[in-house]
């Protein structure tokens, strides 16, 4: 295939394959209906001609998104909810603060709350491995959220990431 500088080339180049009697065609296979403008033209065409070129706004966002996605560092972040009495969540986001923001929407009562976070150089990573040392056989776990006391979290967390961290408000 030919070279194209998209961020979001292989998203595209699995949108442009196509399903004739059953099978399936890429770009490249003198059987796709889009083929000789590929080979004459080169895949932007291609992809423009099949009108999967975003627009101007879907372009920004998806390199909004992928730029995103690069970014390492950040927060691994505990938070509550009173609705869930005994439940902390331990998640990872580029800025907990904002994180907080996003679930408050999702709340009627606005009632999410940011117990403590810590800035790691690699947020996945520091979240698995949070995930892991909060992940003890007897303890309650769904998914990000952990059955324990917010206190006992903070402590655990404290010993694998260090005090060095904002907030604390339990």
């Amino acid at each position: 295939m030919k070279h194209t500088n998209y961020p979001y080339k292989r998203y595209l180049e699995n949108k442009a394959r196509v399903t004739l009697n059953g099978r399936r065609y890429r770009l490249g296979n003198p059987n796709h209906p889009y083929n000789s403008i590929y080979k004459r033209r080169g895949m932007e065409a291609a992809f423009t001609v099949m009108e999967l070129i975003p627009s101007g706004l879907e372009q920004i966002k998806l390199t909004v998104s992928n730029l995103f996605a690069e970014v390492k560092s950040g927060h691994v972040y505990v938070m509550l909810n009173p609705s869930f009495s005994g439940w902390v969540k331990v998640g990872m986001a580029v800025d907990a603060e904002d994180r907080i923001k996003q679930f408050q929407t999702g709340s009627p009562h606005r009632d999410y709350n940011l117990i403590k976070y810590y800035t790691v150089s690699d947020r996945r990573k520091a979240e698995k491995k949070a995930h892991d040392t909060l992940t003890i056989e007897g303890r309650e776990r769904k998914g990000e959220w952990f059955y324990m006391e917010p206190a006992s979290t903070v402590k655990e967390l404290n010993n694998l990431f260090g005090e060095g961290a904002q907030l604390e408000l339990f």
